[in-house]
């Protein structure tokens, strides 16, 4: 029972502390998704409604924690999933408050007038692309292939049924049967991920820059850090996971007996990819603003042009169909999204979809450590 608790506290303290972060980590300009002039990041609308976002945030938290603390010592663990659920939406329902209101602030205070609006292309971006740290696969391949080979060893001898994959866990008390795919789940899904994350890194590296065109040339720099720095953190990732899946390869093959210290080194790596994205989050910041700018460079007398128009969602979704581009840096978070206004985005969720739907009629199966 202790255990559950500290899992169900760590569970709501993980889930404020991240939405807690994100305005936190934000660019200046983007306050909960609005694009903003420089001039006005300091705006009274925008302090107040981070002040009441990160409060709220933390008191929800709190009750989330307690909730789910008193569900345990009473016995009610189905009350955790819901508390999980309702702690989630709370904390989206707060974001999007806190959206509409900076977003109503600018409408009626015009503060866009007077400025002068432009974008920016770093035409470098295609002449001189990022190039990824291609070698830090290396690991993840050389992982793979052990996992692999060890799998393929134990197979001939493996029992009748197997203990169930769940999450980065194995659950001895659910079997389920031996055959080719659930034995080899943890290598299948290795080959998944070390052929996934790299296309991924790919296209990003690939994908239009983040520029600003008040202050174009620091701008520029700062994301190629920043692309660079997610490139290596998803490359060594996938080592990580990696490791973490073979892990649990050994533990369902029953070569490693679960237990709480196998349990603590199977989630080590993760653990380290998840510090390491909240480190370089931290220092570098979404788009790279929190690196110092460039020496020498003033500003250039524009400000970046207002295209909330294009951005849907709080900043979540991105839809302009004379934007060639297809995928776009996302205003939340350090992560990337399709432009729903290009064909091209569409037919990759066509095939994305119609993957799962084959998966849920059982036509297919894809790996899963679930």
């Amino acid at each position: 029972m202790t255990m559950l608790a500290l899992a169900c506290l760590a569970q709501a303290a993980l889930l404020t502390v991240a939405a807690w972060s994100l305005p936190v980590l934000a660019r200046p300009t983007l306050p909960f998704g609005v694009r903003v002039p420089a001039a006005r990041v300091t705006d009274p609308a925008i302090t107040a409604q981070r002040r009441r976002y990160s409060r709220a945030v933390v008191t929800l938290g709190v009750l989330a924690a307690l909730v789910s603390a008193a569900a345990v010592i009473r016995g009610t663990p189905g009350v955790l999933t819901a508390t999980a659920v309702l702690l989630g939406a709370a904390d989206i329902a707060l974001y999007a408050t806190a959206h509409r209101a900076i977003h109503a602030a600018k409408r009626h205070g015009n503060w866009y007038a007077d400025t002068r609006q432009a974008i920016t292309a770093d035409t470098t971006w295609r002449t001189h692309p990022v190039r990824p740290p291609w070698p830090l696969l290396i690991p993840s391949l050389a992982l793979l292939t052990g996992t692999a080979a060890i799998g393929l060893a134990r197979y001939g001898s493996l029992p009748d049924t197997l203990a169930a994959l769940r999450g980065l866990g194995v659950d001895v008390h659910h079997r389920v049967a031996t055959t080719p795919v659930t034995a080899f789940a943890p290598v299948l899904s290795q080959t998944a991920i070390t052929i996934l994350a790299p296309l991924l890194v790919a296209v990003i590296v690939r994908a239009r820059p983040e520029t600003d065109a008040e202050h174009p040339a620091s701008s520029a720099r700062r994301y190629r850090v920043y692309v660079r720095g997610i490139a290596t953190l998803l490359l060594a990732g996938v080592a990580c996971a990696n490791l973490t899946l073979l892990l649990l390869g050994l533990q369902q093959w029953d070569l490693l007996t679960p237990s709480p210290l196998t349990t603590a080194a199977t989630w080590a790596p993760m653990a380290a990819v998840v510090a390491a994205f909240l480190i370089f989050g931290v220092r570098v910041g979404e788009a790279g603003h929190r690196l110092p700018a460039q020496p020498g460079e003033s500003g250039s007398g524009y400000v970046q042009r207002d295209d909330d128009r294009y951005w849907h969602l709080a900043g979540t979704v991105y839809i302009n169909r004379h934007d060639p581009a297809i995928l776009v840096h996302q205003r939340v978070g350090s992560r990337w999204t399709l432009n729903l206004g290009n064909p091209v985005a569409w037919t990759v969720l066509a095939v994305l979809a119609s993957l799962a739907l084959l998966q849920l009629l059982g036509i297919i199966d894809l790996p899963s450590t679930s």
